[in-house]
């Protein structure tokens, strides 16, 4: 699947609406940064005018209109704490959903492409956004510009130290334009490693049973501490670094301190400057140069927020699957066609599905058989929509679900993955996952239908029973039966499983075929399986070979062809298959032909099966 582009726009619907709260806090900035030079300013006049002048009522003069000066600072300060809380929540709140939604609706072949880690971090890229806009590193792009009013001050007061400052500056924004490119590299590098470790960490503990079991900690050891250690070396490189610009900007402001005051001796002692000038100038050079000097330590903040946005602009710009219906239609009949479909999972790499061309019928209990990597499950998820063929088309009910909405296709086409995944919750939640609307009658008549519901009310706590993390309180059966109820809560017209028998013995096999055989009779059910058990009560078989059909047809004419029998020939040549019956099995490359617009297969078409007339009807 193609990368998308880097689009950091995304970022302007977010930030338009706070436009009047970011007003308030530049308002509230401005007072701040004014009311900041009265104590340079009061300072130069109790120097200059109270001591030698023995002025003590001028003195507490001044120091009431302080006083009060203060207060009002705190008051101001306060309030832009409280507008940033508030830029923060709203930014928390909407990127966050935003972010989510994105993901979810994402194609899964894309999903699949990145680590979990990656996706991981993008939640903290949202952390970061939010910190950098609401939180010291705003205020201080805030203060920045009023730094210009206090070298203005200082040249009114104290002309003679005019130059000193100016060279600092200039060294100062020199170390701030160097820091921006060596920290954003450092970052990035960091990062990496963080999400390779984490990535591990995060199988480690999906794994731990295994690893317990198998004590493959010895070899798991080695991994992990490569890992940590190149996250830790990318992390002290970065740091160090870090270090360097803060230690140079913390000199810088030694020799401020110095240079000033050296510059402003000669100035007093030549009578060009007064002690209170040289005193307010050494306090007014802090707020003029502390900006600069946080700059140069908070320019990696700043570097990490670019690439945040950047990251998430990517995911943002990415394609989604439909989401939203452009028309609402009735539940379909269950027929499924697969027109000459190819995939591949990425642009250069081989067919995984190639040119697979079936049509099913309504109803029935249908097999797809095959040797593994042949594209069995690649398949099924084709079916449901989570895959997208590089070519061809699935259709269902004679519609190419390309059109259909996510929610739609989950609605009429239920799915039960190989890897039977539940969450931390009770029964009922698990099952309802899907469909949060569904009533108590569904929830009871899908367990019903998948041979739960018995077992459920024999738990003490019924459908309220907490099943633990990953449904570890339950057994492999048991929570196969409930990935099933859970992909019937809709009453899908098509039920795909992925190899439901995989954790399963074989008396529970022989009940879980019962429960297909029932299920057929409303239902189109699709699985793919090794089962002999489940094979037995299959009314068609599709075996595929690397990628292409080999074998299609019923169950009784398959099944003694996949296991070498004897006395079951092919055909010499296809016949003219009876009304309703499974068009004859052979091989893809004699049946080059799209199926017919009413599935009646009549050869050379593409294989298309129907369950026996018993349980659902032909076409």
């Amino acid at each position: 699947m193609a990368e998308a582009k880097s689009d950091k726009s995304w970022i302007g619907p977010f930030l338009r609406p706070l436009r009047k709260v970011f007003t308030e806090m530049l308002m509230m900035s401005v007072f701040i940064n004014l009311i900041a030079l009265v104590v340079p300013v009061f300072t130069l006049q109790v120097y200059d005018r109270v001591i030698f002048s023995s002025g003590i009522s001028t003195l507490w003069g001044l120091v009431i209109g302080v006083a009060i000066v203060i207060m009002f600072d705190y008051i101001i300060r306060h309030s832009r704490s409280r507008v940033m809380q508030r830029v923060a929540l709203r930014l928390d709140v909407e990127i966050g959903r935003k972010l989510f939604d994105k993901i979810t609706s994402l194609p899964l072949q894309f999903l699949e492409s990145r680590p979990s880690g990656y996706w991981q971090s993008l939640f903290r890229d949202v952390d970061m956004i939010r910190n950098t806009l609401s939180g010291p590193p705003a205020i201080l792009l805030a203060d920045l510009p009023f730094t210009i009013i206090f070298f203005a001050l200082i040249f009114v007061i104290a002309k003679p130290l005019v130059p000193v400052l100016g060279v600092i500056w200039v060294l100062y924004m020199v170390i701030a334009w160097r820091s921006s490119a060596i920290m954003t590299t450092a970052s990035r590098e960091e990062r990496g490693s963080t999400q390779s470790r984490d990535s591990l960490v995060g199988e480690m503990i999906n794994g731990r049973t295994t690893i317990k079991a198998l004590g493959l900690e010895r070899a798991m050891r080695p991994m992990w501490i490569d890992a940590h250690a190149e996250n830790i070396e990318h992390s002290s490189s970065r740091g160090s670094k870090t270090d360097v610009f803060s230690n140079v900007g913390g000199i810088l402001s030694m020799v401020t301190t110095v240079g000033l005051t050296t510059v402003g001796a000669i100035s007093i002692i030549n009578q060009e400057l007064t002690m209170g000038a040289l005193i307010a100038t050494n306090m007014l050079s802090g707020r003029l140069l502390g900006p600069l000097n946080q700059l140069v330590s908070t320019w990696r903040v700043y570097s990490s927020f670019g690439q945040a946005v950047e990251r998430l602009g990517e995911v943002f710009s990415m394609e989604s699957d439909r989401m939203e219906e452009e028309i609402k239609i009735d539940r379909p009949t269950g027929e499924v066609v697969i027109e000459d479909v190819v995939f591949s999972y990425t642009d250069d790499g081989p067919n995984v599905v190639d040119g697979v061309k079936i049509g099913i019928r309504p109803g029935g209990l249908h097999a797809i058989v095959g040797r593994n990597g042949c594209g069995k499950t690649t398949l099924i998820k084709m079916m449901q929509g989570l895959y997208r063929p590089k070519s061809g088309r699935v259709l269902l009910d004679g519609a190419d679900i390309a059109q259909f909405s996510r929610n739609q296709l989950v609605n009429w086409i239920g799915y039960v993955p190989q890897e039977t995944v539940l969450f931390a919750g009770s029964v009922r939640d698990n099952i309802v996952f899907g469909n949060p609307d569904a009533t108590d009658d569904q929830i009871i008549h899908a367990a019903e239908a998948a041979g739960v519901h018995r077992f459920i009310i024999d738990l003490p706590d019924g459908y309220g029973t907490e099943i633990g993390e990953a449904g570890q309180r339950l057994s492999g059966g048991q929570r196969q039966r409930i990935s099933i109820a859970r992909a019937l809560v809709g009453n899908p017209a098509v039920l795909l499983l992925d190899e439901p028998s995989g954790s399963l013995d074989r008396q529970a096999e022989e009940e879980l075929r019962t429960t297909l055989k029932d299920l057929a009779k409303d239902h189109t059910v699709i699985l793919v399986t090794h089962s002999p058990v489940l094979l037995q009560g299959c009314d068609n078989l599709i075996a595929l070979d690397k990628g292409k059909i080999a074998l299609a047809g019923p169950a009784k004419d398959i099944l003694p062809r996949l296991f070498g029998s004897s006395k079951q020939q092919a055909p010499s040549s296809p016949e003219q298959p009876k009304p309703g019956a499974a068009a004859p099995a052979g091989p893809a490359s004699a049946a080059p032909a799209s199926p017919a617009a009413s599935l009646a297969p009549a050869a050379p078409a593409a294989p298309t099966i129907a369950p026996k007339e018993k349980q659902g009807g032909g076409a």
